[in-house]
């Protein structure tokens, strides 16, 4: 009877090893065929390269990886922490795209390097801002207050383009994006424009009646955009439309199928809704 009863027992142990063994087998044949076909789809992908600034460029590279991978791109992104090497790589050949740089300094570069790099598409800006100083709102501005600016040519012009949107001074026609203080044709509260290095600007907050800030800055000076700001650049300004971050391709690239889908997906809902979620109006989608 003893003999009986482990004979059973070894056939169910063997049983059960050879059952445990076919399962196994089976879950191991069905791993190699998920990893066989994973790596099959990932061959498939044609790649789109990138090159970009860490923040915010990279991080908004990062929200598109999903919808360009389901229109069959792998989207490589290449941080630099340089100004010069992601037009280099355009330029050569070896990446197909950057994402960091605004218009004017594509065009100095392009100038200055003999370079033929064109923009394909404008995705956002960070928009200068006017901040409280010693008063909360511009509805409490008087005569002779103070406004601190950047005294750079370029920041400088566009926080007067700034104060003129908001009914403050008015500038000559055409001074545009190289305004200096000698440009203000009218000025109905007297305004005094006080000119600082940029770093320097928000550090008089408790001095003026309002500072003009680039959304860095402000952001340094313990400003959030969204609350803080009592105006700031729209995106049809002339200040956003020039310097919106582009994407930027080697000339003759700009009309390919993966260019074209890689800007589509950055000028979807979904990347205008991450924008806008994330960085506090210190980046905002271009919308022009």
């Amino acid at each position: 009877m003893k003999k009986r009863v482990l004979a059973v027992l070894l056939t169910g142990v063997l049983a059960a090893g050879v059952l445990s063994g076919c399962s196994s087998s089976s879950k191991t044949e069905e791993n190699k065929e998920t990893e066989e076909q994973t790596n099959i789809n990932d061959e498939e992908l044609e790649p789109i390269t990138v090159a970009a600034s860490a923040t915010p460029h990279a991080e908004i590279l990062e929200q598109v990886k999903g919808i360009l991978a389901e229109e069959g791109y792998d989207l490589q992104v290449t941080i630099f922490d340089d100004y010069i090497q992601p037009d280099a790589v355009v330029e050569s050949g070896e990446i197909d795209a950057n994402y960091f740089q605004h218009q004017p300094y594509l065009d100095k570069y392009n100038e200055e390097n003999g370079a033929s790099i064109v923009s394909v598409a404008k995705i956002h800006y960070e928009p200068f801002g006017i901040y409280p100083g010693t008063k909360a709102s511009l509805d409490e501005l008087s005569e002779g207050d103070v406004i601190a600016v950047p005294n750079d040519t370029t920041n400088e012009a566009r926080a007067l383009l700034l104060l003129q949107e908001n009914g403050i001074i008015t500038l000559k026609d055409g001074a545009g994006l190289t305004a200096t203080k000698n440009d203000i044709t009218a000025n109905p509260y007297n305004i005094e424009i006080q000119e600082l290095e940029a770093a320097q600007v928000a550090r008089v907050k408790d001095e003026v009646a309002f500072v003009i800030l680039n959304g860095n800055y402000a952001l340094q000076a313990g400003f959030s955009v969204a609350k803080d700001a009592v105006a700031y650049e729209k995106s049809d300004s002339e200040a956003a439309d020039t310097y919106a971050n582009i994407v930027a391709v080697k000339e003759g690239n700009e009309n390919s199928e993966k260019i074209t889908a890689l800007v589509n997906a950055l000028k979807s809902d979904t990347v205008k809704a991450y924008i806008n979620d994330t960085y506090d109006k210190a980046v905002l989608p271009y919308e022009g």
